[in-house]
């Protein structure tokens, strides 16, 4: 990390959980543009929006809530989802009620340390590349890890859903 000393990274919940699973990270800040999404981070630090995995925080007709783990150049189908889970309707949850199930502010999501277990839905795909940059809990700060640590930090089911 050319120029950033270990003390300026954030040691946000999600860093806490990686630690203590003892899933080898890297470091990855950027400087973050309100609603720039995956293709901001990508373009930051140089790697392939489909490398570059958001975390969604979403929920069914019955309002309980799930996260959902996609390529940054795809988005969820919801309709799929729905039948691949069991629940009738899956829908994005407003950024208010997000922010309170995750206890991270939309657009520095991680599925890793939430305030609220959910469970977490994996784009089975994700699986076969060799490294993902995900949130880190902080707008403006992903890791980098291998994709088989979100099945074993976060006992995730695989899906196929991504449009």
């Amino acid at each position: 990390m050319a120029g950033m000393s270990r003390e300026k990274l954030p040691v946000t919940q999600a860093v806490r959980v990686l630690r203590a699973a003892r899933v080898a990270f890297s470091d990855h800040p950027y400087n973050y543009e309100e609603h720039g999404g995956t293709a901001v981070s990508c373009r930051e630090l140089g790697v392939d929006e489909h490398a570059v995995i958001k975390t969604l925080v979403m929920e069914d007709e019955a309002r309980r809530p799930l996260l959902v783990l996609m390529h940054g150049d795809r988005n969820v189908s919801t309709r799929r989802l729905a039948r691949q889970v069991g629940v009738k309707t899956i829908s994005p949850c407003s950024p208010a009620v997000a922010n309170r199930h995750s206890g991270y502010l939309v657009g520095g999501t991680s599925p890793f340390g939430t305030r609220k277990a959910m469970p977490v839905y994996v784009e089975r795909s994700i699986l076969e590349l060799d490294k993902i940059y995900i949130n880190g809990g902080r707008r403006g700060y992903l890791v980098g890890i291998a994709p088989q640590a979100l099945l074993e930090v976060l006992a995730a089911e695989l899906v196929d859903v991504a449009i």
